[in-house]
């Protein structure tokens, strides 16, 4: 429910301060409610924390004493006067900051500090891979998935937004609807282009909005535009406090951490598989019959064998 005073009207008017905490993190809810009762080294203690988490998160109390030439006693003093009991709670609600405040740039420069092997970076990303894989897989509600999959089905067009390294997953999504029958668009080019696409929806169309951490503001920004047009919006993300989570009618949250500058996509696009799969069921019939024409008309695309020429690089024509 919304704070804020009412109006006369009755209707409930949101502060600017309520609506900026909404947006926050549980680590800066904790300092903006304590600051009042800090003191000045403290307050610009947490803030230096705040504001470069890919350097912090990851320290254990002596370490971030170490850091910032203070006494351990100092830290964990801190740390109890934003009101956590253990030192362990306030390194769990950083690292949850540190998610939110993901970037190419901070993911790479997370790897790189620990200094492992490129073999084992290797190793690694597999490795965590496989986790957002099995996390995905543990939690995804099915039901959700073809809830989410009828409203793809109800929808006249759907435009897929995915902007940057997200657009390879715009586009294989938008591919993936359009060969089983749906009028799916994953639109390229500059903003204004994007845009315009979004201006032609309307209340029986749909846009999937894929983005994460701190969300691209182009794609944001496509979702506030459909969202005030009667649009039904969808998100794919990674926190179900990201800007995409919170703007979208509904989403699915799957994680995309990686010691990789770019994330890891696994997870993701286990999920739009599984989006494809429920849309490609619910009509199996229509489904069927645009493969098969598709198949059809566009048999040549298919590589063939000729005569006489060797597929083998090292041979050599006689």
């Amino acid at each position: 429910m919304k704070s804020g005073r009412q109006s006369t009207d009755g209707h409930v008017i949101v502060s600017p301060s309520s609506e900026r905490k909404a947006w926050m993190t549980t680590l800066e809810t904790r300092f903006a409610d304590a600051e009042p009762d800090l003191s000045t080294s403290r307050k610009r203690l947490v803030r230096e924390i705040l504001d470069h988490p890919e350097d912090t998160y990851f320290l254990s109390s002596r370490a971030l004493a170490k850091r910032y030439e203070l006494d351990p006693t100092t830290i964990v003093r801190t740390v109890q006067a934003l009101g956590y009991k253990r030192y362990s709670e306030f390194a769990a609600d950083l690292r949850a900051h540190f998610v939110t405040r993901i970037t190419p740039y901070a993911l790479m420069k997370s790897a790189v500090r620990d200094k492992r092997s490129v073999a084992d970076n290797i190793e690694n990303t597999l490795e965590m891979d496989l986790n957002n894989l099995n996390a995905l897989r543990s939690k995804l509600d099915v039901k959700e998935v073809l809830e989410i999959a009828k409203r793809i089905d109800r929808a006249r067009r759907i435009l897929v937004v995915g902007i940057d390294f997200a657009a390879a997953l715009s586009n294989l999504l938008a591919y993936g609807l359009v060969s089983i029958g749906y009028d799916a668009e994953s639109p390229v080019g500059s903003t204004g282009n994007l845009h315009q696409k979004i201006l032609l929806l309307g209340p029986n169309d749909m846009l999937i909005a894929i983005s994460f951490g701190r969300c691209l503001q182009d794609t944001v920004e496509s979702v506030i535009r459909a969202r005030d047009s009667g649009v039904s919006t969808f998100g794919l993300t990674d926190s179900d406090k990201s800007p995409i989570a919170r703007f979208c009618d509904s989403s699915l949250v799957t994680s995309i951490a990686s010691p990789s500058f770019h994330g890891s996509y696994v997870a993701v696009v286990s999920a739009i598989n599984a989006l494809l799969v429920a849309c490609s069921r619910l009509h199996p019939q229509r489904s069927l019959a645009v493969l098969r024409r598709k198949e059809q008309e566009f048999r040549s695309r298919w590589y063939t064998p000729t005569p006489g020429k060797s597929g083998n690089r090292n041979s050599r024509d006689e």
